[in-house]
């Protein structure tokens, strides 16, 4: 293989690996306000591998109920941690014991909690549809 057939390779190589593991996505609303702004553009990765494995805190997307529709929450608990009362899922009884995120569930809540629909609202989610964990903001 002659030099520029092994680096036409690499370049395709690399492109088909960030095409699989990196998806941009534009922010649409102010759930996560101050730390991003509708309009804003973000890079997520599901390969955890090389970013680390998922993490209370993080910033996530997942897939929402309609087909293209995505959502950017924050980790806030895992599966096996326990929900302080103040953040619990709406149809969540304080008469039944404490609510602990379900195995492979994750609870997400937006930065900015007054307009934020989240897990308060819609439970935890399953972590197959997270999309990736932001890993870079595009500043422009």
């Amino acid at each position: 293989m002659s030099m520029g057939s092994a680096g036409l390779f690499a370049t395709l190589a690399f492109a088909i690996f960030f095409q699989q593991n990196f998806h941009t996505i534009k922010v649409d609303g102010k759930s996560m306000e101050p730390t991003f702004k509708s309009g804003d553009h973000l890079l997520a990765s599901k390969a955890y591998w090389l970013i680390g494995e998922l993490r209370d805190n993080d910033i996530v997307v997942i897939e929402g109920e309609l087909p293209g529709e995505h959502l950017i929450k924050r980790i806030y608990r895992q599966a096996g941690e326990k929900v302080d009362w103040a953040n619990i899922p709406e149809d969540y009884s304080m008469a039944q014991d404490e609510f602990v995120v379900p195995s492979q569930q994750v609870y997400l809540l937006g930065d900015n909690r007054e307009v934020s629909e989240d897990s308060r609202k819609f439970g935890s989610v399953d972590k197959s549809r997270i999309i990736g964990k932001i890993v870079l903001k595009r500043w422009l």
